[in-house]
């Protein structure tokens, strides 16, 4: 199977871990595309499938509202069943790198008001430990230098993307030649810089579960 066809295959089969007529947490990404499209199916045949969503981004708010569902901002919201969302790299404890679509601090936002995260991916997104994928990081402008710094002492390559504004007004600063072998720690001590907005180590909202998309069909793993 393609890369493409994997993606669809865990998209929908996420379809099974939201409850009936929640309000649904929705990530980014093209992986979390293949999800909404298959939840604007659902709806067709089930108009209460869900109630709504709480996006996070202006990205995913446009594909579902193009498909007819209805789309809640995050603080009118208490909490949320279910948050779905893909992942660039996740560990076998269910700790996740993301950010590659640069959304970090709104998925990690929308990630909190949830009981639980299903990560859909494809079997090239798992691997033993967090940082061959380059880490992103939502940055303050003025304080890029600084951040750039700071990874350099830990022996990372640090460098602001080029031509990318978040959505928050922001800039992501994309690190290399990390080996992150403690997330929980490294995200707590990231995010305390001064300028860094958020870290893309997704440890205090690891996944729950993982909808794996391998040649063999969707394996699930459960942290």
């Amino acid at each position: 199977m393609t890369q493409d066809e994997l993606k669809t295959l865990v998209g929908r089969a996420a379809l099974d871990h939201v409850p009936h007529g929640c309000i649904v947490g929705v990530g980014t990404g093209s992986t979390v595309d293949k999800f909404i499209d298959a939840l604007g199916e659902a709806l067709k045949a089930d108009p209460q499938r869900v109630t709504g969503a709480v996006s996070s981004s202006v990205r995913s708010t446009q594909r579902l509202e193009a498909l007819g569902v209805k789309v809640l901002p995050a603080e009118s919201v208490t909490g949320l069943g279910v948050y779905v969302d893909g992942a660039d790299e996740i560990d076998p404890a269910g700790f996740m790198i993301k950010g590659g679509g640069a959304a970090l601090t709104r998925e990690k936002i929308v990630a909190e008001l949830a009981e639980r995260f299903v990560c859909i991916a494809d079997e090239s997104k798992l691997v033993q430990t967090l940082g061959a994928f380059p880490l992103p990081v939502e940055v303050i402008p003025m304080a890029a230098a600084q951040v750039i710094r700071a990874f350099a002492a830990m022996g990372g390559q640090a460098q602001v993307r080029a031509g990318v504004t978040t959505d928050n007004g922001n800039i992501i600063v994309d690190v290399k030649g990390l080996k992150i072998s403690a997330p929980a720690e490294f995200e707590a001590q990231v995010n305390q810089w001064p300028g860094v907005v958020t870290v893309g180590v997704f440890a205090r909202n690891k996944a729950s579960l993982c909808l794996l998309g391998t040649a063999q069909g969707v394996k699930t793993l459960t942290f």
